[in-house]
Order: structure tokens, then C-alpha cells, then sequence
């Protein structure tokens, strides 16, 4: 007979990392240590284990309190201070969070089921009530709704130990022009949304929010229509559609975003609408791969994200796993791909066509050219010119998540103004920038 755990003790073997001997001995090995040491990489050496346990119980607490202190409706940190201070003995309390937290959202099943083994505590052992005491009356349907709430109790517990510890800068982000106040990043991983701000120029942008996403029911990177996969990859926000625009299914509302962009054409990706939505409005949330390919927030989270979005300017960077750095390596590969354009601008206008040609990759290509039939053109051009001036505007610079063709990439907008003795005009243009033998090549120029 298959032994389920009560959803309490699911929930805070993943996030204290419970050693009882009993529910070690009933939960898989691979879900023992589920991100049980959230806050152990950095621990001083010379604490006892005690002590240790009680600066992770503190510091846990401490950016709850003050995600709640920002938000009151923060409901995923109420669900999770209700499961500190049941870690901590205080039994009372916990129930008197998770009470509060039902009363304010009715509809947060996994906050309910919570509450239900909190409640049940006070009569029995941890590891004997909530739904092991409830299996034998479940039907299947209930049993797969159970497993979808354990699902999402992993999600958003991984999601949040990923940064209690203080934030590193995520390498996506590596300059965000003066036109772009914020930049969502998307951890598939951990089904995790980031805020980022754009704290100004040669500083690191600043995490001013996190949030439990659902992604598509399938994992990987979408590849064509239909695969209910979710993309990895750069693309901005077009649009706002708001909920009394869109059936029942997306909630509060939407921002439909580029998919499928310039790169995701060259690698013949199809299918369209890879949104940024809600939850239809019978559920509060959904399991963690639930989505026919799309991004999706609660419908109080999505409410939360919409003063974060500017129609057209807002990057969105999906990938499978986040990748993090110092400020240092930050700045050190901002200072470099800045060069690297620098370089690019200084060649164009000097009409140096040996070495501004040299700055493209052998495959490189364009709406209408290809690395040969771009150096004949550019070539022609420049015999025509006495003067070029070219100023490179509003740039940001974003690391282009790593595939195996492609491991190191970023990807370049800013608008160009030109002036020369027989043309001038004003321009958007992207460069996806690939490193090729320690040296940063352009495999594509085009419109955004």
C-alpha cells in the first residue's frame, strides 16, 4: 500500500528539513532534501547546529514579516510565516496565521489543506494526520488534486529559499537602458517570476519582487504549436489585455509578449500566444505545469505585476534555470559587451570596412542578407559616403539563456540615430551578439 504524508509534513521536510526518524523513513529520498538548507551555504563555520537552526528560523522570519509589512496580501508569505511558527512550537499562532489567511483568500485550497493538518496537530503526532489519516476515503480525483497541492507547496517553498540568503544579480540582466524601470525574470526551475528594478547606470539592478508562476504542462523548450512547453528565451511585453477582454480561462488579465522573436523564427520554432496571464477566476491558483505553454500568476499576483509592465519596453527572460553572479562579474561583463559595441559604432563610422566587417559571425544573417551578401552590400555603402555619424540611444544589453549551439549570447536593443552626406534617419534595431573563439560576434542585425 502506497504511504502518503500529511501535506504539513511534506511542507516542512522541504523547508526546515525535518530529521525525525519516522518521516524520513516514509518520504522519498529525493524529496528528503528538498532545499532543507535553504540558508546553510553561507552559514558561520563556529555556530553550533542549534544556533544555526535558530539564525535560519530568524532570518526566514524576518523577510516574511517584511514581504507582509510591504503587501498584507502577500498570502504566499502568510502561508509560509504559518509554517514557521509551527516549526518553532508555536502551534497557536500558526493556526491563528492560516485562519486569517483563509478568511482573506477563500479560495487558496493548498492555505486550507494547511490549516486542516495545523488543526489536527493539536490532537496527534506530526507525522500521523491530514491527508495519511484522510487516504483510505480519497477517490482518484482527489488523489491527483492532493498531488497537484503537494506540487505547488514544493514550488513555491523552492522558490522562496532561493533567496533568503540576500540576492546575487541574475547575468540576464546585464545593463537595462533609462527607458526600462523594470525587467521580469522567469526561473522554469523553480516556477518563479522575479521583479527586477533598474537601480541606474553602472549599477546592478535590484529584486523588488518574486512570485509562484505556473508554466506549461510539459517541460522543456518549446519547440511548435501544440507542445505545451513554455519558451526559453528574451521577449518583451506588446500589449495589455484587461480581464472584461478575455475569456474566463486568463483571469484578471494579460500581456501577450513576442513569441516567437527573430531568433525563435531562425530555429523554425512555431506557435503563438505565449502570454503572461491570470488564474480563471474559480481557483485562487494552479498546479506548478498546468499551462498550455503560457506564464501564470494568481489573479492577485498578476494585479500586483501591472504597475511593474511598460507595454513594449519591459523585457521578459525565461529560462530553465537562472543563472546568478556577483556584482563584480556584473559589472566586468557590462564593461565588455559596452566595448564590444563601442567598437562596432567606432568602425561603422569610420567606414573601416575590414574591421567593422569583422565584427560579424560567418554565419550571420538578416531579414534580407547573409554574412556575404552583407559585406557586399556594406561595402557599396561606404563608397558612397564622405561622413558618418552614428549615436547608439536607450541601450540595454540581455543574456540570452544557453543552448547548446548557442551557450554564450546576448542580445542588444537600442535605437540608432544616422547621419551621413546623403542620409540621416532614426531607427530601433537589435544585435544578437555570440561569442565565438573568446571574441563576441554579431550573428543578427534587424528590427526589434
Amino acid at each position: 500500500m502506497k504511504v502518503r504524508l500529511p501535506l504539513i509534513v511534506i511542507v516542512l521536510i522541504a523547508l526546515f528539513g525535518l530529521t525525525g526518524a519516522k518521516v524520513v523513513a516514509l518520504w522519498p529520498q529525493q524529496d528528503q532534501a528538498l532545499l532543507g538548507h535553504g540558508l546553510s551555504r553561507n552559514a558561520a563555520p563556529a555556530l553550533s547546529p542549534l544556533e544555526e537552526e535558530a539564525s535560519r528560523q530568524a532570518a526566514l522570519m524576518t523577510r516574511l514579516d517584511r514581504r507582509l509589512e510591504e503587501n498584507p496580501d502577500d498570502y504566499e508569505a502568510s502561508l509560509l510565516r504559518g509554517l514557521l511558527l509551527f516549526q518553532r512550537g508555536e502551534l497557536e499562532s500558526a493556526i491563528a496565521e492560516l485562519r486569517g489567511l483563509v478568511a482573506r483568500a477563500p479560495k487558496f485550497q493548498l492555505a486550507h489543506l494547511v490549516l486542516g493538518d495545523l488543526l489536527s496537530a493539536r490532537f496527534d503526532q506530526v507525522d500521523s494526520f491530514g491527508i495519511r489519516a484522510l487516504a483510505g476515503k480519497l477517490d482518484g480525483q482527489q488523489e491527483i488534486r492532493i498531488e497537484q497541492l503537494q506540487n505547488e507547496a514544493r514550488a513555491r517553498i523552492q522558490g522562496y529559499l532561493a533567496l533568503v540568503e540576500g540576492v546575487e544579480v541574475p547575468q540576464a540582466l546585464t545593463s537595462l537602458s533609462a527607458s526600462v524601470a523594470y525587467a521580469l525574470i522567469v526561473d522554469k526551475s523553480k516556477n518563479r517570476l522575479y521583479v527586477f528594478c533598474n537601480a541606474g547606470p553602472g549599477l546592478p539592478p535590484e529584486l523588488v519582487d518574486d512570485f509562484y508562476i505556473v508554466l506549461g504542462k510539459k517541460p522543456g523548450n518549446k519547440q511548435h504549436e501544440g507542445d505545451l512547453k513554455t519558451p526559453d528565451g528574451v521577449y518583451h511585453v506588446t500589449s495589455y489585455l484587461p480581464d472584461d477582454k478575455l475569456p474566463p480561462l486568463y483571469g484578471s488579465g494579460a500581456f501577450p509578449t513576442n513569441y516567437p522573436n527573430a531568433f525563435d523564427r531562425r530555429q523554425n520554432k512555431s506557435g503563438s500566444g505565449i502570454w503572461l496571464h491570470g488564474t480563471e477566476k474559480s481557483l485562487y491558483s494552479r498546479p506548478p505545469l498546468d499551462s498550455e505553454g503560457c506564464v501564470v500568476l494568481t489573479n492577485e499576483e498578476f494585479s500586483r505585476i501591472i504597475p511593474y509592465v511598460q507595454v513594449g519596453k519591459t523585457p521578459v527572460i525565461i529560462s530553465e534555470q537562472v543563472a546568478w553572479i556577483s556584482s563584480s562579474e556584473w559589472l566586468q561583463q557590462n564593461f565588455e559587451i559596452q566595448a564590444v559595441l563601442e567598437a562596432w559604432r567606432q568602425s561603422w563610422e569610420a567606414a573601416d570596412a575590414e574591421a567593422y566587417l569583422a565584427k560579424y559571425a560567418r554565419d550571420f544573417w538578416s531579414d534580407r542578407y547573409d554574412r556575404t551578401s552583407w559585406a557586399r552590400y556594406k561595402k557599396q555603402v561606404f563608397s558612397g559616403k564622405t561622413y558618418q555619424k552614428i549615436d547608439l540611444n536607450d541601450v540595454s544589453i540581455l543574456s540570452y539563456p544557453a543552448s547548446e549551439h548557442y551557450p554564450e549570447m546576448k542580445l542588444v536593443s537600442f535605437v540608432q540615430n544616422y547621419r551621413s552626406n546623403n542620409f540621416r534617419g532614426t531607427v530601433a534595431k537589435q544585435l544578437y551578439l555570440v561569442k565565438r573563439d573568446k571574441d563576441w560576434k554579431i550573428l543578427y542585425e534587424g528590427d526589434p
